[in-house]
């Protein structure tokens, strides 16, 4: 898989920490966080909200929320004060919501946006649902691709993982020799992809997160955000705001 051939580079960065070591001028960031920021943000656009706007601080929600925003947010799990519900991508799914704006403010999603909110890079939403959808977009773009890992708290996470390795594998499969990998993340990503793409909703069973959100009586989620290619839109953060691009 190691190869030097092709004119655009395909990377992944397993955790925030890791960011400034990853970090470039002009490259497509595919972002992910399928427990659940992503997942819910592809819900969201399926369901046709207009836009959401990720932030990062408690404070922010609440200023937006003073503004007359729908505002969405959780920290480990447990809904903001401030928001009118968390972030399950069963949240966005309200009639209500259609063509609305939300606030989006989570532990580890929104938080990884903020980092990547700065220069000329693009920044795509990836998750299971929209696996084929964000890897063509972000390959059309013809730039290096970073795949984005928010992880947790920092941390190096299986699901997110998992995902960089399916995108890895669709990307240098279909770039048609463009694209090449010489980063040992992406190739490890790609094997771990490898031992669980005949059933990765079997895998995801030995994910730390999965066990968390067990415990927290949140993983009702955990089917639909294991579903591969059900949602063809491409959310893209444009200025503040991410937007359906599809």
């Amino acid at each position: 898989m190691y190869s030097e051939k092709g004119k655009y580079t395909v990377e992944v960065c397993f955790s925030p920490l890791s960011w400034p070591l990853f970090e470039k001028e002009n490259a497509v960031i595919i972002l992910t966080d399928i427990f659940r920021a992503t997942t819910s943000i592809c819900a969201a656009f399926q369901n046709k909200v207009k836009s959401i706007i990720p932030v990062a601080e408690i404070l922010e929600s609440i200023a937006y929320k003073e503004k007359g925003y729908i505002v969405s947010g959780e920290r480990d799990g447990k809904k903001l004060d401030c928001a009118e519900f968390g972030n399950s991508p069963f949240n966005f799914m309200e009639p209500r919501l259609q063509g609305k704006t939300v606030v989006m403010n989570t532990t580890n999603g929104t938080q990884a946006m903020k980092m990547v909110q700065k220069g000329n890079n693009l920044v795509g939403i990836g998750a299971f649902l929209n696996l084929d959808a964000i890897c063509n977009w972000a390959m059309q773009q013809k730039r290096p691709v970073i795949v984005f890992c928010a992880g947790w708290k920092n941390r190096f996470s299986l699901e997110d993982t998992l995902f960089a390795g399916a995108a890895v594998n669709y990307i240098l499969k279909n770039g048609k020799g463009d694209f090449h990998t010489m980063c040992d993340s992406a190739i490890a990503s790609v094997d771990i992809w490898h031992q669980a793409r005949i059933n990765p909703r079997a895998y995801i069973e030995k994910a730390a997160h999965r066990h968390r959100l067990k415990k927290m009586g949140l993983d009702d989620i955990l089917d639909y955000s294991m579903q591969l290619n059900i949602n063809q839109c491409i959310p893209v953060l444009v200025d503040e705001e991410i937007v359906d691009m599809g």
